[in-house]
C-alpha cells in the first residue's frame, strides 16, 4: 500500500483586525510601488539617466526583498504556489505582527 499523499494547499490568512488588515495593505503598497517610485523621484531630482540606472537597482533590490519575505513567511510545502504580494504580505503580516489573530 502506499503512503504517499499530497498536503493540502492552507488559504491565505484573513484578517479580522482593523489593525493586522492595515500593516498587510501597507506591506503590499510598499513592494509594488517602491521601484517606480524610486524612480520618478530620481527622475525629478536628477536626470532620467540616473533615473534608469535607479530603476534597475531598485528591481533588483525589491526583488530580493520580496524573495527573503516570500521565503519566511510562506510555509515550506506551499513555496512552490505562487503568490502575489497582497498574499505574501497577508502571510507576512500574519507570522509576524498578528499572530494570535490568524483567522484562516
Amino acid at each position: 500500500m502506499q503512503t504517499d499523499y499530497i498536503n493540502m494547499i492552507e488559504p491565505t490568512p484573513k484578517f479580522k483586525s482593523k489593525r493586522c488588515k492595515t500593516i498587510s495593505f501597507f506591506i503590499k503598497i510598499f513592494l509594488q510601488y517602491a521601484t517606480p517610485l524610486s524612480a520618478l523621484i530620481a527622475w525629478y531630482i536628477y536626470d532620467y539617466f540616473i533615473a534608469g540606472a535607479v530603476l534597475i537597482l531598485t528591481f533588483i533590490i525589491m526583488g530580493i526583498i520580496r524573495s527573503k519575505i516570500r521565503n519566511s513567511s510562506i510555509p515550506i510545502n506551499q513555496r512552490e504556489y505562487q503568490y502575489n504580494d497582497k498574499g505574501i504580505a497577508d502571510w507576512f503580516t500574519s507570522l509576524e505582527f498578528c499572530i494570535e489573530e490568524k483567522d484562516l
